[in-house]
């Protein structure tokens, strides 16, 4: 058989481009500013950067690191990379330059590709980089050092084009580090496979139409956005993509490319709608809003369904080592009473399991671990053979997330298993309290933590930001709660913020708050 017949064989990033470059050639693919790319073109600019990368010196399983905010280089980086055999490592472009290096060396990226808006990032380290041969900048380029530099454009001109041979889609495709908020990020291997079947279970479950618009702001160097390229592609659909978050711009870009859907997480849903005087905008072209990444609580779920009269709500849950969603809430399930605080049920291709400490199922309604199973499942952890073993123990990958099912086999979040607070011996869920707090009208956003307490082993701290121009005393906020949860959950500290630390994800970071001293008095104990 023809290398290039086994190729189409496979479930393949590139593959899933080059489908959509042959079915719709002129179609617009992606959408920056005042540029169009079509799926053709995308393709031809693709294989050659393939072409390069494979003269260059990328054999199948190199690493291909990229320092990008969002734009059509990243897209072409990516389908690129995929062409190559390489492996794509996409870098927060949020980092410090300590945090890049430690990635970039661990993840041996052999090959750079940064924009020259970014390189402050790179300047500071680029001694150290020993692994990396070639850097290559999007956009003005100057020496760094010892390192040799290539203008990204450039490449095109040199007109090579090739692609790896016998690629299979249990090969790597990229290597996506976890946010570390707990030590060190660990990289987790995602194939091509995991992504594609993703992709599918992404289109399946989000019913959108062959040739849809769907807008992308997300930073893409997070799964759940990146994934997306390969939806967009097995949809062969339009995607208008923003640099960066600008909720007024997310307002009027609905309204100017007529937009089908858009994907969120929950905190950029929730600044949306602080945006003055939106309702003047025109949504009736929207049909699908999703959200995932975070816990999205039931008053912003009210809240995207009252606004996008014609849009479902899609939610996705899941993490990064899954690929990254596991279970979905279609737009019809998030009206059905009782459901709309779930997380949906498994996603099509995943299995899940639900248990107790000693991996033991537990019955419908109480509280266990979720474990997954299934295509999407990453490879393993990069050069961390002890975490990838802890991960799949027993056969299954272990979440860490805390959730309950009920008789219907819908899953709801319960917490994070690192985040539950054990106060007095009681279990004490930070979410719950959170989305008491979210239903407070002056609320705009709240995260809650156990912080050590010498009576109890821990208490509830509840860290809250209110909405712009609003007031309310510590004890308005514990009256209110008074009512709504049980008063072994209520929170004995109180502190309101200006913001809540986050991650590029949405993902509140607690251990930056458990981290934070306040004296007794500044933080308001309520006995």
């Amino acid at each position: 058989m023809k290398e290039s017949e086994t190729k189409v064989r496979q479930l393949l990033i590139g593959e899933a481009l080059k489908y959509a470059a042959h079915s719709s050639p002129n179609r617009s693919a992606f959408v920056f500013e005042n540029k169009r790319l079509s799926y053709k073109q995308l393709l031809n600019r693709a294989q050659l950067l393939a072409g390069w990368l494979t003269e260059t010196g990328i054999s199948k399983g190199d690493k291909i690191g990229c320092l990008f905010k969002n734009g059509l280089s990243f897209v072409e980086v990516y389908f690129g990379a995929s062409l190559s055999g390489g492996v794509l490592v996409p870098v927060n472009f949020r980092l410090v330059p300590n945090e890049v290096e430690y990635i970039l060396d661990h993840a041996d990226v052999k090959i750079l590709f940064v924009e020259e808006d970014l390189l402050s990032s790179i300047e500071p380290i680029v001694n150290k980089l020993k692994k990396i041969e070639q850097i290559v900048v999007v956009g003005e380029v100057y020496p760094l050092l010892n390192k040799e530099v290539l203008s990204y454009e450039t490449i095109f001109p040199m007109n090579i084009k090739g692609e790896a041979e016998e690629l299979c889609d249990d090969d790597a495709h990229a290597i996506i580090y976890t946010s570390g908020t707990t030590g060190k990020p660990k990289g987790a291997v995602l194939t091509h496979k995991n992504i594609y079947i993703n992709g599918m279970n992404k289109s399946y479950h989000g019913q959108s139409k062959r040739g849809a618009k769907h807008l992308l702001i997300p930073p893409l160097f997070h799964v759940a956005a990146l994934s997306l390229l390969v939806t967009n592609c097995l949809l062969e659909g339009t995607m208008v993509i923003h640099r960066e978050f600008n909720p007024e711009k997310v307002w009027q870009t609905i309204e100017n490319e007529k937009i089908n859907s858009m994907f969120l997480v929950p905190a950029m849903w929730n600044m949306l709608f602080q945006v003055r005087n939106y309702e003047k905008y025109a949504l009736d072209s929207m049909t699908s809003c999703s959200t995932g990444g975070a816990i999205c609580p039931l008053e912003l779920k009210k809240k995207i369904m009252s606004t996008f009269k014609n849009a479902g709500l899609h939610e996705a849950f899941g993490q990064t080592e899954m690929s990254p969603s596991t279970t979905y809430l279609s737009g019809e399930e998030s009206i059905k009473e009782g459901k709309a605080a779930s997380v949906g049920r498994p996603s099509l291709n995943v299995r899940i399991r639900i248990v107790d400490e000693y991996m033991n199922d537990v019955p419908a309604g109480e509280v266990g671990e979720i474990l997954y199973q299934g295509p999407t499942m990453m490879k393993e952890y990069y050069k961390n053979p002890e975490a990838t073993s802890e991960a799949f123990k027993g056969g299954w990958f272990h979440s860490g997330d805390l959730v309950r099912m009920d008789e219907d086999g819908y899953i709801y979040v319960i917490d994070r298993k690192k985040d539950m607070i054990i106060s007095g011996g009681e279990n004490i869920y930070p979410k719950e309290l959170e989305e008491v707090l979210y239903t407070h009208p002056y609320i705009l956003d709240a995260a809650v933590i156990g912080v050590p307490d010498a009576k109890w082993g821990e208490t509830v701290k509840a860290c809250i930001v209110l909405k712009e121009d609003k007031q309310l005393s510590k004890e308005e906020v514990l009256e209110f709660c008074q009512t709504r949860i049980a008063s072994y959950k209520k929170p004995r500290l109180i502190e309101f913020l200006e913001a809540l630390p986050r991650n590029a994800s949405g993902k509140v970071l607690k251990t930056v708050l458990k981290s934070q001293v306040f004296t007794e008095k500044s933080e308001g104990r309520i006995e």
